[in-house]
């Protein structure tokens, strides 16, 4: 891969930005992440308090401030809303892909800078993050920027200014990522470091990291919000730093426990199409070299095994963990794609129209994959999408195997990458599908009418609103207001310790205090409804209701 031409790159790039941010508003928020993250934000934008994040109106203190600053920025800007709620993550994700492109373009030129960004942006895994507000991505653009800003720093023919801003910027970014997601923002990136210094005994190295400037750069940006939310809380030092980092890492405190071998398939599937050339990349980037001082592949192979063995060994696991590897293995893919024959290159193709038509199958079939969380009908509608999704991914694996077949090696990846991230597209814009299993959205909707008759006699702003034996996280940020709960502490059992507040203990105190209320509104399971009616006697007039959610009125 040699040549590309301006116009094919400048077209690539506008397609694949449309792409990635298109669609940021066309789905519901969905429980627990984009629910919790978007409503920390709400919150904070309404109050003014910008030091401590509050979920629910309990102190909040599992993750630092960054994504809920940004979004609580962009309801201040743009108003509250689903794409709002997602932008930071569409923006850090596209960030990411912008980073990419410009390390590839440093380390092995334009035309395979131009395939490691279309690799990134159409990988399984990043594309679907990429297009949900969870705190993963953001934290994968920060400690890309840090690893990328290391290896750049440390080429051998940077220039000693140019060196010194490129660590900087590495410096930077662990301080973001710090203030994205927790400690693992710099321990990641340091422990990747060492590891590279010890595997090349290159000892010396350590006087070039401007371990002072630098570390004096990240504690003026991550410092200042630590310092000041432990001033105005003294339980945050324990909780944030032992239990969210030591006992989450070392326990199965949330229930995330997963074997060692977890994200084997989860990077497998989160790599496709680009399996074959991960594998290929996997094993003969490591025993490259280049015959220079610093080795920037071999470096990328190191990060990338710190944060799959870092995470392995947690006792807590879930698949975006390891997000930050896929911007490094995009770029040693893209590398594996450039000193490929064409046979390799119509493999790659043809592993990526056999992905999609495995897509469209998995479609056809979808109905039969029910269980308790995922009914029938809400398959049967999804169905269309994973099928559409198959296919686009089918044809654009057959347009590349046609592209290589004429030798237009660079044109043929791009085609594969952007037909990639359109199948995930489809995709994602098809878990809509799923919107009455995993939002209150639809059924607070369906509620608007009953809430706007009321309005004079019960402002829903100000008319109590319990919350019954379940935390729905969307159900907040869809009402635009605090709940109470009622028997169902969730997440928020240690808040609610610090600050009890109006929780209610149990539905006997519930039944009591909805007794003695003029008005009042609740959201309930349906059968939890069902037999407070049946067995309790309480008395509520049904104004919508959903499979899995009820809001009743007392008449």
């Amino acid at each position: 891969m040699t040549t590309t031409s301006r116009p094919l790159a400048l077209a690539a790039a506008l397609l694949l930005a449309a792409l990635w941010f298109s669609g940021l508003d066309h789905r519901q928020l969905v429980r627990p992440d984009e629910g919790r993250y978007g409503e920390i934000a709400r919150e904070m934008a309404v109050s003014g308090d910008w030091v401590t994040p509050r979920l629910n109106a309990y102190r909040y203190f599992e993750k630092p401030p960054l994504q809920y600053w940004a979004t609580a920025a962009a309801y201040s800007l743009f108003g509250v809303d689903e794409w709002t709620t997602r932008l930071w993550t569409a923006l850090t994700g596209f960030a990411c892909i912008a980073l990419v492109f410009l390390f590839a373009r440093r380390i092995l030129g334009p035309p395979a800078a131009c395939v490691a960004a279309t690799v990134l942006a159409g990988s399984g895994l990043f594309a679907f993050m990429g297009q949900f507000a969870t705190l993963d991505m953001g934290f994968a653009c920060f400690t890309t920027l840090a690893v990328f800003g290391f290896a750049l720093g440390q080429m051998d023919d940077t220039p000693p200014a140019t060196r010194r801003r490129w660590m900087w910027a590495g410096w930077l970014g662990m301080a973001l990522a710090t203030l994205s997601k927790g400690l693992a923002g710099f321990v990641l990136p340091i422990v990747a470091v060492g590891l590279y210094i010890l595997l090349r005994r290159d000892f010396g190295r350590l006087r070039e990291l401007r371990l002072l400037s630098g570390g004096l750069l990240f504690l003026a940006v991550a410092a200042p919000w630590f310092v000041l939310v432990a001033g105005r809380n003294p339980e945050f030092a324990h909780f944030f730093f032992i239990q969210e980092h030591f006992q989450r890492y070392t326990s199965t405190l949330h229930g995330r426990y997963e074997p060692f071998w977890y994200f084997v398939p989860v990077l497998a599937a989160g790599i496709l199409p680009w399996l074959p050339a991960a594998l290929a990349a996997l094993w003969r980037a490591p025993q490259h070299r280049s015959g220079l001082r610093f080795e920037p592949l071999l470096f990328l192979v190191v990060w990338c095994a710190t944060v799959f063995l870092f995470f392995s060994a947690s006792d807590s696991k879930l698949p975006s963990y390891v997000l930050p590897v896929f911007p490094a293995f995009a770029v040693l893919i893209a590398w594996q794609l450039g000193r490929s024959d064409n046979r390799f290159l119509a493999l790659q193709a043809g592993f990526g129209a056999l992905a999609g038509l495995g897509i469209a199958v998995l479609g056809l079939y979808a109905d039969r994959l029910t269980g308790a969380d995922t009914p029938q009908s809400l398959l049967v509608d999804y169905r269309p999408w994973l099928i559409g999704a198959g296919a686009l991914m089918l044809l654009a694996g057959a347009g590349s195997l046609a592209l290589v077949a004429n030798r237009r090696r660079v044109a043929s990846m791009l085609l594969l990458g952007i037909g990639a991230l359109a199948a995930m597209k489809a995709v994602t814009l098809g878990h809509e599908s799923y919107a009455e299993q995993r939002s209150a959205g639809p059924v607070i909707a369906r509620a608007q009418a009953a809430f706007e008759a009321a309005a004079q006699k019960a402002p829903l702003a100000t008319t109590p609103f319990f919350l019954v034996e379940l935390f729905d996280h969307t159900v907040p940020w869809y009402l635009g207001r605090t709940v109470t709960l009622v028997a169902d502490k969730d997440e928020l059992a240690q808040a609610i310790a610090w600050e009890p507040r109006d929780f209610v203990p149990d539905t006997n105190a519930f039944l009591a205090r909805w007794a003695g209320l003029p008005q009042a509104y609740a959201i309930l399971r349906p059968h939890v409804y069902e037999a407070m009616q049946r067995e309790r006697g309480f008395t509520a007039e049904v104004i919508a209701s959903s499979r899995r959610l009820v809001i009743v009125r007392k008449p």
